[in-house]
């Protein structure tokens, strides 16, 4: 069997191709991509050639770990899946490319555990629930942001899940004026407007190792600063600031399946809503130049490719 997919051939160059599918296992299923998303941190750093390596990395590659489809086929302990709408968080099923992390092709096969059923109601928005997964996760192991820096997806997220528990709202910081829309029951600042100094819990999902020297001086005594996004360059800081407030620094690791368990939970009921976070829909056809855009304008807030019409 073969498929379309996206396959990053080296930094900066990839296209949208065939390629043969590895056998379908027993346990396994087969679901038709209907939606994948981009992802500004991970891919991103595949796309610039930054990302540090790990096992298992290389190119060529099969990126994506945000993708909704439809169960079309399984392995004879799996048939009862087929049909089924599913979140797929990436599948390793290339004979050609590497799976890293292989959520953005046409069809893909992994193994039925990992194919979450959510509602087919969300449609793209489905693509959403790793970005959730992951600021459920930083939430979970403390208590909820006071301050939040980045209002990207994920700061929204974040944001979201602390007005969902029913903690006091939190501040969130961002410098680019044309992201400080579009919060829902929180306030975004830039953050030379913000002159407080005893937050308790700080968040920063920008992924600036550069400025989080500036948060430490924002930290009440004893607080706690939270990394929740991911950084390639060494972090330091200022020991002084930090040993005069008694700082605590936690890092915020990548979601868990529970995660994802949870995140649909919260979203059945309603607790999180997952509306007006993706900016950007192309045809996956248009990958070539999608991608760049996903990474380098900034008014894109989530780039979605639709698969519906690829071969």
């Amino acid at each position: 069997m073969k498929t379309a997919a996206i396959i990053l051939d080296a930094p900066g160059r990839l296209a949208l191709r065939e390629t043969a599918l590895n056998p379908m296992g027993a346990g396994d299923v087969q679901v038709d991509i209907h939606w994948s998303g981009v992802s500004t941190g991970t891919e991103k750093l595949f796309w610039t050639g930054k990302m540090p390596n790990f096992p298992g990395m290389g190119y060529p590659l099969v990126p994506g770990y945000e993708s909704v489809g439809r169960v079309v086929d399984a392995g004879e302990s799996a048939s009862s899946r087929i049909g089924e709408w599913v979140f797929v968080p990436g599948a390793n099923c290339y004979r050609d490319a590497r799976g890293l992390f292989g959520g953005s092709a046409r069809t893909v096969i992994l193994p039925s555990a990992r194919a979450l059923p959510v509602s087919e109601e969300l449609g793209r928005e489905g693509i959403l629930y790793a970005l959730a997964a992951t600021a459920l996760h930083a939430i979970a192991h403390g208590d909820a942001p006071e301050l939040i820096v980045g209002h990207g997806v994920l700061g929204r997220l974040l944001a979201r899940l602390a007005v969902a528990s029913g903690a006091k709202p939190p501040v969130v910081w961002d410098t680019n004026s044309r992201r400080q829309a579009g919060a829902q029951g929180y306030d975004v600042i830039h953050p030379d407007d913000d002159d407080r100094r005893d937050y308790r819990n700080i968040y920063d999902v920008s992924g600036d190792a550069a400025s989080i020297e500036s948060f430490i001086g924002c930290l009440a005594k004893g607080g706690e600063l939270v990394l929740a996004g991911f950084y390639t360059q060494p972090i330091s800081f200022a020991f002084p600031p930090a040993f005069q407030r008694e700082a605590r620094l936690r890092i915020a690791a990548e979601w868990q399946p529970d995660d994802l368990t949870s995140v649909n939970a919260l979203i059945g009921t309603g607790a999180l809503d997952l509306t007006g976070l993706i900016t950007n829909v192309e045809p996956a056809s248009s990958a070539e130049t999608a991608y760049p855009a996903a990474f380098e304008d900034s008014e894109c807030l989530k780039m979605v490719l639709d698969w519906r019409e690829a071969a």
